[in-house]
């Protein structure tokens, strides 16, 4: 295994880490509405993201951005398909379907299999297309469990794109997500003030989310940029299925912690879904020795 590929999988793991246990953070601000939420969310990500790039990183990227508007341009296509999906999967916790959000989340690593397929010329060895197979069967049984699975297919789908299209984007991790969250800060600053003015804005009556609405900007901008890492580094494939452990983490704490209704039928889906992962896993070990 190459020093790239190991850093791309470090770097997709700890992404996936902090998004599995981000619902525990959101819960935290359940009194916050969930559009409120993702504003501040970008709003405090630019402000981080503005000090990393200029005690560490520098702005040449964002320098050179100038000079290719096409790129800005899939930028804001970004920016808007990790809106939507931050929105509906915050409304998700809040609404105490945090189960159905991590179907949504079970589901993508099959999406990114079939984009990587369809748009980037990825191929599966047998043993990779078995574990997509056993995957397929898992989520079909839960969509059955479920019923329509609106939040799941949206998460499914907007991430899905979102990991394909930064992959394709030419930016470096942190430069693409700053331009990402100023494309969107103007709106999430206007919708700040607008509820200021009209007094219901959360943000300033109450110690409890003075100080955890601030936190949304690591947390928001922390593990994508792990994600753009890992993105550029792996096949998209690979990048699928690491992903079952932000939502394996969400499934846990939905059911364990925040007590949401679990059974038997679920267990099934959720069984196959990591046989799946096992046998994919085994397969990419299996192909990372060297030869003698």
């Amino acid at each position: 295994m190459s020093e790239r590929t190991r850093n791309g999988i470090l770097a997709g793991l700890a992404a996936f880490t902090i998004w599995g246990l981000a619902p525990l953070y959101f819960k935290a601000v359940a009194s916050v509405p969930p559009m409120e939420v993702v504003a501040h969310r970008v709003i405090w990500s630019a402000l981080f993201l503005a000090a990393l790039l200029a005690c560490w990183l520098g702005f040449g990227g964002l320098a050179r951005l100038r000079a290719q508007p096409r790129l800005v341009g899939l930028l804001a296509l970004t920016a808007t398909l990790t809106g939507g999906n931050w929105l509906v999967f915050v409304w998700a916790i809040s609404a105490d379907r945090l189960l159905e959000a991590s179907l949504g989340y079970f589901i993508n690593p099959l999406v990114s299999v079939l984009l990587g397929r369809l748009f980037l010329g990825e191929r599966l060895r047998p043993l990779q297309q078995l574990a997509v197979g056993l995957a397929c069967a898992g989520v079909l049984w839960r969509i059955g469990q479920v019923g329509t699975p609106w939040i799941a297919l949206f998460l499914a789908l907007t991430f899905g794109f979102y990991g394909l299209l930064r992959k394709r984007a030419p930016v470096d991790a942190a430069t693409g997500l700053f331009v990402e969250t100023l494309i969107t800060a103007p709106l999430a600053l206007g919708y700040l003030l607008w509820l200021g003015a009209a007094g219901t804005l959360s943000f300033g009556h109450g110690a409890h989310t003075d100080w955890l609405l601030p936190i949304a900007g690591v947390l928001t901008a922390v593990p994508l940029m792990l994600f753009a890492v890992g993105a550029q580094r792996l096949p998209l494939s690979t990048v699928g299925f690491l992903q079952y452990l932000a939502p394996t983490l969400n499934f846990l704490i939905a059911v364990l912690v925040f007590r949401e209704p679990f059974d038997a039928g679920q267990l099934i889906g959720f069984v196959l879904i990591w046989v799946a992962l096992a046998v994919y896993s085994a397969d990419m070990l299996r192909a990372g020795r060297p030869r003698r």
